[in-house]
């Protein structure tokens, strides 16, 4: 006997209704402000790929060869270290059955992609320089960086940090930008892969700034208003905690005006200026950990991506000193993942295998228990976990970010759901969109 049926005819309810719909259209009407304001603030991801990492390369040292330089080494210290999937997965312990499918995609991926985000150092890791040689610098940057997209050898993302709004160094800063940026246009246009990094953010009065400059810059060259937009990096106290007790990196989201695209967490700097020692300064500190939930909750819905923070401790040296570096590198980013940090820094093409590692890892191991509660999702067939609807936007996130980055195949994918990539977004973008 079907629902709603009374020996098998079917019966129909009844339906009573108290509110005039003037009711209905006066709460609408009272809503419009809220509903515009959420809009605004919280538009959901933008669907686009995030990298998994980002490597910081002083300015002084960037050349039109990094990139593939990062790769071979990384290469060659699988070949002196590890120099089969055996011997990797011992050291990071790693199953048998993921051992062979993550060296070999680990291999690959430095052959063919070895750095996801670069981003050009003005710097803490350039420092202070005279201003004729930092002018030559960014100039020499905005050329190698618009050969690098026009030649097809760049990195998905690539772009500078520069130095942050602070007196002292502001206007150097802001002259870095400018002639960075102009030199871009002035080869042919800033490329869709082009990110900055503002660092050292105090004040969410800083970021209007860098906004400002943004928006300034687009005027002077007829650019679509809001084409370009910045990361903000999360190095200090006060960027968490406001003096009257708000939380600062919020107000910092809102100033950016919709141009802030990720919030960078600076390990040695925000560990510093809360009075961390060296010896305990690392991504898993409890100072860390709050900084960055704070960052996580500040950014949800908003659009702008989180990523975490980096380890000083680098792989070089002898075998068993780079096995414990490694150890160390791949637990951090195994951490980060399980926290929903999905992004990371890299400081030495050493930690390039280990970064891969923990990512290609950890997206294989959910692929079959994904991909099956998607499946069963989609075709309402229940199961041992009942998956709401919020559930199936994490799922398709989790396999979408896999084939991004080069764990999944896109074949493999569709067999074990039995959707295709569009299928996925739709389940990821805000229904506007999808």
């Amino acid at each position: 006997m079907g629902q709603g049926t009374e020996q098998g005819t079917v019966r129909h309810e009844k339906i009573a209704t108290s509110l005039p719909a003037a009711v209905t259209e006066a709460v609408g009407v009272s809503l419009a402000g809220v509903d515009a304001e959420l809009a605004r603030r919280y538009p959901g991801d933008p669907g686009t790929r995030q990298p998994v990492h980002t490597v910081y390369v002083p300015a002084d040292t960037f050349t039109a060869g990094t990139v593939r330089s990062w790769g071979d080494q990384a290469l060659a210290a699988l070949d002196e270290h590890a120099p089969d999937a055996a011997s990797l997965a011992r050291v990071l312990g790693l199953s048998g059955e993921l051992a062979g499918p993550v060296y070999e995609r680990v291999r690959d991926k430095l052959v063919r992609e070895p750095v996801e985000d670069l981003r050009i150092d003005f710097e803490d890791g350039y420092g202070p320089r005279p201003d004729d040689e930092e002018d030559e610098a960014a100039a020499r940057a905005a050329r190698l960086v618009h050969e690098a997209y026009a030649t097809g050898t760049a990195p998905p993302y690539t772009g500078i940090r520069v130095k942050c709004l602070e007196a002292a160094v502001r206007e150097r800063s802001i002259r870095t930008l400018d002639i960075f940026l102009s030199g871009l246009m002035a080869a042919g246009g800033l490329p869709d892969g082009l990110v900055l990094t503002l660092p050292k953010v105090t004040y969410a009065e800083q970021v209007a700034a860098m906004a400002r400059l943004a928006g300034e810059f687009e005027t002077a060259h007829g650019l679509r208003p809001g084409r370009i937009g910045f990361e903000i990096q999360i190095e200090t106290s006060q960027a968490i905690l406001a003096a009257d007790g708000t939380a600062t990196v919020a107000r910092m989201i809102d100033a950016a005006g919709g141009r802030a695209t990720g919030l960078h967490y600076g390990t040695f700097d925000y560990s510093a200026c809360v009075g961390v020692s060296a010896a305990h300064q690392a991504s898993d500190h409890p100072a860390a950990d709050h900084a960055k939930a704070v960052m996580q909750v500040a950014a949800a819905g908003t659009g702008v991506r989180v990523s975490d923070g980096s380890t000083n401790v680098l792989p070089v040296g002898p075998t068993a000193q780079v096995h414990e570096a490694w150890k160390l590198h791949h637990g951090l980013a195994r951490r980060a993942l399980a926290r929903a940090y999905y992004q990371g820094w890299d400081m030495h093409p050493g930690h390039l295998p280990t970064r891969y590692a923990a990512v290609y890892a950890f997206y294989r191991e959910g692929l079959e228990p994904a991909a099956a509660r998607l499946a069963a999702y989609v075709a309402k067939a229940g199961g041992a976990v009942m998956d709401e609807p919020a559930t199936a936007k994490a799922l398709s996130g989790h396999l979408l970010r896999g084939l991004d980055c080069g764990a999944l195949d896109h074949d493999e994918v569709v067999r074990l759901t039995g959707l295709t990539r569009a299928d996925l977004e739709g389940f990821t973008l805000p229904r506007d969109r999808a």
